[in-house]
């Protein structure tokens, strides 16, 4: 199975179980979803203020680290390079109104990638347990109707430091849901995830990143409070990654796509097998993975 593509969204879907059949296919890892946005590119057209500016994060977070040897031993993994400090002058800088950019990846020439978890179906205990030894920064999009049930299984990945940002309300593809119906999926899952987590979602990514450069797109994030639209370079199956590059080949401030998968989804394999595997990629590659939240800079409130 093949889940996000190269960069947009896709997904309507109407009850419970539509809703996670749906979210099984969240995005197409190859040709699929579109061309991916450069990074912090802004679709020409959309102009209205948003509402109160999300927080940037949270809790302060200070630069992660990359666990100890024995942690990494636990889970049969080889340590990552530690992340470097976050920088001081943040690359991407977000403003409180006015059309929000699309970016897939950060410009840096620090040797680090992104890693961001999209939808929320699986919720694995050990999963948790995995990221509490490895100290591995995560961005979670998540979509509240795949959460709802279960709010509080992310709230310890969120007190790791990780940000919780907005993936919709159930997972409609964007570009084929009039105005309205966009606007609805973003601030009504803006809302829940606020209340939920007690900071309101600073990024949004609409599913399959589909409609993720259209002007009305654009103006309804506007209007819900998400100040970027966030995309990605690489996306993440069972044991590969795909890339959009020809080469195959990670570069500095890409972003990653992953999932909230389990057996069902993943031919046998667990969430924790999944993530590894992930990891294990960026290794042998030499990157260490950075929090995305410490290279953008959140509007002055």
């Amino acid at each position: 199975m093949k889940w996000h593509g190269r960069g947009r969204t896709r997904t309507y879907a109407v009850g419970a179980l539509a809703l996670l059949a749906a979210a099984t296919g969240c995005g197409g890892g190859g040709a699929g979803g579109g061309p991916a946005a450069t990074a912090a590119t802004t679709p020409a057209a959309a102009a209205t203020a948003r509402k109160t500016p999300p927080a940037a994060s949270p809790t302060p977070a200070a630069a992660p680290a990359a666990g100890d040897a024995a942690a990494w031993a636990k889970w049969n993994l080889k340590p990552l390079p530690p992340a470097p400090a976050a920088p001081a002058d943040k690359p991407i800088k977000l403003e409180r109104t006015g059309p929000v950019p699309v970016f897939s990846e950060v410009k840096t020439t620090d040797k680090v990638v992104f890693v961001t978890i999209d939808d929320g179906a699986e919720k694995d205990p050990k999963f948790v347990e995995m990221l509490t030894d490895l100290k591995v920064p995560v961005s979670m999009f998540l979509t509240r109707d795949i959460v709802k049930e279960n709010y509080g299984y992310f709230k310890p990945l969120q007190a790791l430091g990780n940000h919780i940002h907005n993936h919709t309300v159930d997972h409609a593809q964007m570009s084929k849901v009039a105005p309205e119906k966009q606007k609805s999926e973003i601030c009504d899952a803006q809302s829940a995830l606020t209340q939920q987590y007690g900071s309101a979602p600073l990024l949004f990514r609409p599913p399959y990143g589909d409609g993720a450069n259209t002007p009305a797109l654009n103006t309804s994030v506007q209007q819900c409070g998400p100040r970027a639209i966030v995309l990605w370079r690489e996306s993440m199956q069972i044991h590969d990654m795909q890339y959009q590059a020809a080469d195959k080949k990670l570069r500095p401030g890409d972003i990653v796509l992953a999932h909230f998968r389990g057996p069902k989804d993943l031919k046998g394999e667990t969430m924790t097998q999944m993530f590894g595997e992930l990891l294990a990629r960026i290794q042998e590659q030499g990157f260490a993975v950075a929090r995305l939240e410490d290279y953008i800079q959140a509007p002055a409130t």
